[in-house]
């Protein structure tokens, strides 16, 4: 089919039309789980999760959306592996691959690992995160949750916030937002911002104030201390002090603007205790919206041929559940 998707390596790849059915899926993927629904679309088959880097909801939301399917997943830790031994990444992967799963699952901290993985090996691959590069899956349920709360991002004016450079969060939501008609906005220090960030295709600013009374949504992102120098920033007081959406800088915003955060949250930082945990949040939501994704592009890449039925069914199911 023309608008299926054998792997899932970067938004970029993605065109309108699959970004569409993949959001309708995981729609109607929602009032089921919510149900305590098993959806059987992955039953027999086994999904491996190949994670060189830290994660709690990434993760975990990957295992629960494969047993929701039916499915069952293989867990790989990189730290009792025999990559400690000298194995290639390729070789690891091909090792497992010998165990006969079928699908993927894989995050990096190097850029490009997934692609590499994805002509190598003869299952589907899906990036969980790879490095500065990309993290389709995350973008993707940004995308579901604010569409779930302002109806369409189209014509929608979305302020991501923080750290953009180091942001695969940030570069996802951007190819995703624009093609879907949003109108974007990056705001962080200058030190955290792409030399041109101008090349992004969006707007930018370096102080929020300027951009928050037009927005519909904000997207707050962590700084990455691990993957930046000590020299970016002069403290992180001072981050939260100008760049941090603190409860007066909310004040700012339209009545109906929402808030976003990938997580993990540095409570005080990039957002105040009050703005994570007020009306305006909908960071469970997030949550909640990640496994219906990550069930939705699991079935894509794994089921493609049982897709259309699926999508009839989301169409006659009512509108998801909320946190």
């Amino acid at each position: 089919m023309a608008d299926s998707i054998k792997h899932l390596i970067a938004a970029a790849d993605l065109t309108e039309k699959q970004i569409r059915r993949l959001l309708d899926l995981a729609r109607g993927f929602g009032p089921r789980v919510t149900r305590g629904e098993i959806i059987p679309l992955l039953q027999g088959k086994t999904v491996v999760n190949l994670f060189f880097e830290n994660s709690t909801r990434t993760r975990l939301s990957f295992e629960q959306a494969t047993r929701k399917l039916g499915g069952t997943t293989m867990n790989f830790s990189a730290s009792t592996s025999s990559l400690s031994k000298g194995e290639t990444l390729i070789d690891t992967a091909k090792n497992i691959l010998a165990m006969g799963p079928h699908c993927l699952v894989v995050r990096h901290a190097s850029a490009g690992s997934p692609h590499i993985l994805s002509k190598e090996l003869t299952i589907p691959v899906v990036n969980a995160g790879d490095g500065f590069h990309e993290h389709p899956t995350q973008g993707l349920l940004d995308v579901l949750t604010m569409e779930e709360k302002l109806g369409t991002v189209k014509g929608k004016r979305v302020v991501i916030l923080g750290d953009i450079a180091h942001s695969r969060v940030a570069r996802s939501n951007i190819h995703i937002l624009k093609k879907l008609g949003a109108s974007v906005a990056v705001c962080g220090p200058p030190t955290l911002l792409p030399p041109r960030p101008e090349i992004l295709g969006v707007d930018f600013a370096f102080r929020p104030e300027e951009l928050l009374p037009d927005a519909d949504v904000i997207m707050a992102l962590r700084i990455q201390m691990e993957r930046q120098n000590r020299m970016q920033i002069p403290s992180v007081a001072e981050y939260s002090k100008i760049w941090g959406m603190s409860r007066e800088r909310a004040k700012l915003l339209k009545p109906e603007a929402i808030i976003l955060h990938p997580g993990p949250i540095n409570r005080g930082v990039e957002l105040d205790p009050e703005v994570a945990d007020g009306p305006r949040s909908v960071i469970l939501d997030q949550v909640f919206n990640g496994v219906l994704i990550r069930m939705a592009v699991l079935a894509s890449v794994c089921a493609p041929e049982k897709i259309e039925e699926q999508l009839k069914i989301s169409q006659s199911q009512p509108g998801g559940r909320h946190v």
